[in-house]
C-alpha cells in the first residue's frame, strides 16, 4: 500500500495517484512511459506535465478530467480558450443545459434582430453580451456532459462496446 503524503495543497495529479492508492513506483509501472522521478517533479510542481503525459495519466488512471484540468489551467493556449469543467451529477448537467436552452429559445428573436445587419450597435451590445454568455453556459454544459460520459466509459459504468456501437449508427 502506498504511503500517503502529509503534504498540504496536493495538486490534482498527486491527489489522483493517492486516491488510487499507488506509490510513485507503482504509478510509473502503470503509466509505463513516466518515471517515478518525473511523477515526483510533476506532483511537487517543480515541472509541468507534458500534454502526452497528461493523456497517459488520464487514460491509465481512468480520470479523463485530468485533460480538461491541464488544458484549462496549465496549457497557455487552453488557458485562453478552454473553460475548466467539473464533473457533476447527470441530472444537474441536464437541468443546467435545459435552463440555458430555454433561455436561449426566448432570446433567439432578439439575436436575429441584433445580427441581421451584420453590426452590433451600442444599444444592442448589452443584449448581445447576455446572449453570448448564455451560449457559453450551453457550451460548458455540453462539455460537462461529454466529460461525464468519458468518466462513465473509463470506469465501466457505461459499456464502451455498446457505446461505440450506438455512436456509429
Amino acid at each position: 500500500m502506498a504511503r500517503v503524503s502529509t503534504k498540504e495543497n496536493k495538486n490534482i495529479y498527486h491527489q489522483t495517484r493517492e486516491n488510487l492508492k499507488l506509490t510513485r513506483e507503482a504509478a510509473s509501472a502503470l503509466l509505463e512511459s513516466i518515471t517515478p522521478e518525473r511523477i515526483e517533479k510533476i506532483e511537487n510542481e517543480r515541472s509541468l506535465p507534458h500534454p502526452d503525459e497528461v493523456l497517459v495519466m488520464a487514460e491509465k488512471y481512468r480520470q479523463p478530467g485530468l485533460c480538461n484540468h491541464y488544458c484549462a489551467n496549465q496549457c497557455p493556449i487552453g488557458q485562453q480558450y478552454v473553460p475548466e469543467v467539473k464533473i457533476k451529477d447527470l441530472s444537474q448537467i441536464v437541468l443546467e443545459m435545459l435552463a440555458s436552452l430555454n433561455s436561449m429559445n426566448k432570446q433567439k428573436e432578439r439575436l436575429i434582430e441584433i445580427t441581421v445587419d451584420g453590426k452590433i450597435t451600442g444599444d444592442e451590445l448589452e443584449d448581445f453580451i447576455y446572449i453570448q454568455d448564455e451560449l457559453e453556459r450551453i457550451s460548458i454544459a455540453v462539455e460537462t456532459l461529454q466529460l461525464w460520459s468519458e468518466q462513465m466509459l473509463a470506469t465501466g459504468a457505461i459499456d464502451p462496446r455498446l457505446y461505440s456501437a450506438h455512436k456509429k449508427q
